[in-house]
């Protein structure tokens, strides 16, 4: 396996648990970053404290009581604000499903082989709506994976129901105002992502995720069980690695809700550290927009003081965009935008 050579790679990557199983002492040389995007190089991690907890946001009594609900939502609303992540407990999930879900991966396919590649497998499942959804595309084994999968998407949905509204309400808007301008019951979109990082001979020459923003509206992560840290955003320009609290959900604002807010709430960028001691499963879900609905921000929050900042897209035309630019498409929304 040291002697692979990416000429000689078919189609398909080799999976990176295949490269991690084989005992290789090096990374090979089509995962090494350059120096300035290493964890190790000059990239602005931050030293004096590397593992902060972000805001947690108790959802207790959130729909019963009027007070604790006026608390939550000014939680809600600085976490936007300052962090663009928080992380949700008491969100009515059961673990037992959860717990069900942490199972199985794969691995990408038709990447470019010029590209510096994550350290990571993953597979991918378009969940809504049911129209994208191809069950015969979906891995057999485990056998379960199938009711398991769609039990745990009934759960995210149902939260994401929930942050949806409470962001909305956040942002003085009205509380389906997000929820609509995501295209309704029918058309709102969701996928997941489950990925596997491997351990790493060499974690300080690779990245398990190279820095990104999510491009649709939320995410719901659940970190791997062991709570193995990794994860890390871009805070105050130093990369500081997230610290999560045990069965909670973290949840983070994607570029869709930052056009939707005209900018007050911010898509922050985020990465995942290469582990050479344990592997870790990490599973994202994604709530997006339709994908033929133009975004573009709430009129309420556009005045002459604060014009729009961007122009309406359909996510199907941001999506679209961020596949020939890669992974982060930060520049498709600053403010240039407008103009």
């Amino acid at each position: 396996m040291e002697n692979l050579h990416i000429a000689d790679w078919p189609d398909v990557i080799v999976p990176v648990q295949t490269l991690s199983d084989s005992g290789i002492l090096y990374v090979p040389q089509q995962y090494i970053r350059p120096l300035s995007e290493r964890p190790s190089g000059n990239n602005t991690t931050k030293k004096s404290d590397t593992s902060v907890k972000i805001p947690t946001i108790d959802l207790a009594g959130f729909a019963s009581n009027d007070e604790h609900r006026k608390r939550i939502l000014e939680e809600i609303t600085d976490a936007c604000r300052n962090w663009g992540f928080f992380q949700v407990v008491n969100h009515g999930v059961d673990l037992d499903d959860v717990k069900r879900m942490r199972q199985g991966y794969g691995s990408r396919v038709g990447v470019d082989k010029a590209a510096i590649l994550d350290w990571s497998d993953y597979y991918f499942l378009n969940l809504f709506p049911t129209n994208t959804t191809n069950p015969k595309m979906w891995p057999n084994a485990p056998c379960n994976l199938r009711d398991v999968t769609q039990k745990y998407t009934c759960h995210m949905m149902n939260l994401s129901s929930i942050l949806l509204k409470a962001i909305s309400n956040t942002l003085e808007l009205d509380e389906e105002h997000l929820h609509m301008a995501f295209g309704g019951s029918h058309g709102i979109s969701a996928n997941m992502r489950v990925t596997y990082y491997p351990k790493c001979p060499q974690p300080d020459l690779t990245l398990g995720l190279s820095p990104h923003t999510d491009v649709g509206g939320i995410t719901l992560l659940l970190l791997d069980d062991n709570n193995i840290s990794g994860t890390q955003v871009r805070k105050e320009n130093e990369w500081v690695t997230l610290q999560s609290v045990p069965g909670a959900f973290i949840v983070n604002v994607g570029d869709q809700i930052q056009i939707i807010s005209n900018g007050k709430y911010k898509s922050v960028e985020h990465r995942v550290l290469a582990n050479s001691d344990q592997d870790r499963v990490n599973i994202a879900f994604f709530c997006n927009p339709e994908g033929d609905f133009p975004i573009a921000p709430a009129s309420k929050l556009v005045s002459p003081v604060s014009p729009a900042l961007y122009h309406p897209k359909t996510f199907n035309e941001y999506r679209k965009y961020a596949r020939i630019k890669g992974i982060n498409v930060r520049e498709q929304i600053e403010s240039s935008d407008a103009k």
